[in-house]
């Protein structure tokens, strides 16, 4: 191998034809392999789980701050057991300040334990438009654009679990076609600048659950939104499906983009809250379990925890009086159990 400035070394200044020839040799040789072997098999070729050792556990998520500020009640210790050292995903919206700022300053922490982070991007132009709980989001498209583009950036080169604006491809029953296109441009937008500014970070483009819409209807709507561009996509996020259904219908979703548009990709489920199943509801409802931990493989590529159990889904439910994102202790602690 040469080492040092070649300018101030005249016996490597010899050798350096010597090593030309050589690696021409070596290009024409690896030129001559079948082109299956320098296929990439997704948007990026760096996988950001072979980068780091383990998951994060968000130091300041909504359990672990009631935990720190109730250490009397009787209900901290399950809570920070079962639900507040869990890696669980940080969600990023408006309420998160300037957000390159906010998303480097998460992912460094995280990279400097040497763990990986899951971030949600929820901020996106007329969100949750149809069913209102959460309501909100950037004030135009092109807000959006300029929104994501800074949190890709915030990122950067650091590795990271992207989940890309849950509800927004189920969230269609009330929406005209061109609300719809302009949506599904957002998230082509999204996409090309994790890309372009994100290069060691999988971008999971959210595609609902098993109960929204049909395996093939979700095809349909995830490819017009750019999901060539995108690692993967992440299913029953903030929902109680079981990982079984979720897997069933991720398979189903990848057998309708092979035969439509030729090619399928890995997906994600969120275990959150998943344990008991569903009962139909989708709103705080009673009676629902904590599911698997965050981790790799289990059915899908991963298993995640993306919504934090014991936040509300909105007021519904036995969340009555609360608001979308609240932590409710005794939701959370019934939900350990099961009851």
């Amino acid at each position: 191998m040469l080492t040092g400035d070649l300018r101030t070394h005249p016996r490597q200044k010899a050798e350096v034809p010597v090593m030309r020839r050589r690696l021409l040799a070596l290009v024409a040789a690896l030129s001559s392999l079948p082109l299956a072997l320098t296929a990439a098999p997704s948007a990026h070729a760096a996988d950001p789980t072979t980068m780091t050792n383990g998951f994060y556990v968000d130091p300041d998520s909504s359990a672990k701050r009631w935990v720190a500020a109730n250490s009397g009640d009787g209900r901290t210790p399950a809570i920070n057991a079962s639900i507040a050292n869990t890696p669980t995903a940080r969600w990023f919206g408006s309420w998160s300040g300037t957000i390159g700022t906010a998303t480097g300053a998460y992912v460094g922490a995280a990279d400097a334990g040497d763990k990986l982070p899951i971030l949600v991007a929820y901020n996106i132009y007329n969100r949750d438009y149809c069913g209102g709980h959460s309501a909100g989001g950037a004030s135009s498209p092109s807000a959006y654009a300029n929104w994501i583009a800074q949190f890709a950036g915030g990122i950067a080169g650091r590795p990271a679990v992207i989940v890309l604006e849950p509800d927004s491809l189920g969230d269609y029953g009330c929406m005209t076609q061109a609300q719809i296109d302009e949506r599904e441009g957002m998230l082509t937008g999204a996409l090309a600048e994790f890309n372009r500014q994100a290069p060691n970070t999988w971008v999971y483009l959210d595609a609902g659950n098993p109960a929204w819409a049909s395996a093939a209807t979700m095809a349909q709507r995830l490819h017009e939104a750019g999901l060539r561009q995108a690692h993967g996509f992440s299913l029953n996020v903030s929902n109680y499906l079981t990982t079984a259904e979720n897997t069933a219908y991720g398979n189903a979703v990848n057998r309708e983009l092979g035969a439509r548009y030729g090619y399928t990709k890995p997906f994600v489920v969120d275990t959150s809250r998943n344990g008991n199943g569903s009962n139909g509801q989708w709103c705080n409802p009673s009676g629902r379990r904590i599911g698997t931990p965050t981790q790799l493989g289990g059915g899908a590529e991963m298993l995640l925890w993306i919504k934090v159990p014991g936040e509300s889904d909105g007021n519904c439910g036995v969340g009555s009086g609360s608001s979308a994102g609240q932590f409710l202790p005794e939701v959370a602690y019934k939900m350990i159990y099961g009851y």
